[in-house]
């Protein structure tokens, strides 16, 4: 009735026994799975330097050796140009995915997403009969006549581009989604084009999105081994870091394979712990 206050009540959400279960559920899967990842990783760290098999001028030796100074280099190197191709094809794939809608989008979505799914060595046995045929001859010669990096070092980067650019299409795309499309219409309704929109609005809202994808998908690079076996094999001039530890690996270079491993482990874990910080709200505590 008009004339009396109206009495409104707050309802809060009640943590009983099955929301502490929950926790402590998950909690504990969390921490035991985190537990057992370090583990394996100070595994390689007292192997290393606290082994009988290694010594501490050993390892000087080995990390400042030409052919693990120049596997990093050439591993560095690949997945650098690796990275810009993946960004010049997967920002406008993801936009693509993300905002337009007609009759076979599923289908491309599924077809682009394959490289997760698909055993990376399939991949490079598709590969090699792929450049066995005309096609595939036409493109050798076309990227000999236009002076590409060297041979090795193209079918590293074709490999890693491969596998790891649908890891930055996946990001990309969620990143666009989160952008409110209203924004982008408010945008061109102030005069800004369908490009100026994508400039000044879209692409710096999912900037965080894009910079987390493209880390993954560097990461993902980096870490291929597979595909690299099949089409470029591991002659010491065409190593990169996955193809050097096993090979040092298969001949009993246990020492030499950790060094490496570790090294790899440390790149992958500087680039995750970039991506983690980019999430937003994320804090360090």
């Amino acid at each position: 009735m008009f004339g009396k206050r109206q009495k409104t009540e707050m309802i809060l959400p009640v943590a009983g026994s099955k929301a502490g279960s929950l926790a402590i559920v998950s909690l504990t899967c969390l921490v035991s799975f985190a537990t057992l990842m370090m583990v394996l990783i100070f595994s390689d760290v007292i192997y290393i330097f606290f082994g009988e098999d290694i010594s501490s001028e050993e390892v000087v030796t080995i990390l400042t050796s030409e052919s693990v100074r120049s596997t990093v280099l050439l591993s560095l190197y690949t997945s650098g140009i690796t990275l810009v191709l993946i960004l010049l094809i997967a920002v406008p794939i993801g936009y693509a995915l993300s905002r337009y809608r007609f009759f076979g989008i599923a289908f491309l979505e599924a077809i682009v997403d394959v490289p997760i799914l698909l055993p990376p060595v399939a991949l490079g046995v598709s590969l090699l009969a792929f450049f066995g045929t005309s096609g595939g001859r036409a493109v050798r010669e076309f990227m000999e006549g236009a002076r590409l990096p060297p041979t090795a070092a193209t079918g590293i980067v074709i490999c890693q581009f491969l596998i790891a650019a649908p890891f930055c299409t996946r990001t990309v795309k969620a990143a666009f989604n989160s952008v409110d499309r209203r924004l982008e219409n408010m945008a061109m309704s102030l005069g800004c084009s369908q490009w100026g929109a994508f400039r000044r609005v879209t692409l710096p809202l999912a900037s965080g999105g894009l910079i987390a994808g493209a880390i993954i998908s560097w990461a993902r690079a980096i870490g291929i081994f597979g595909p690299l076996m099949v089409v470029v094999g591991t002659a010491p001039r065409v190593q990169v870091m996955p193809t050097k530890i096993w090979l040092e690996l298969s001949v009993g270079n246990i020492g030499e394979s950790m060094i490496v491993a570790l090294l790899s482990i440390i790149l992958a874990g500087s680039a995750l712990a970039l991506v983690h910080a980019l999430v937003p709200g994320r804090r360090w505590m």
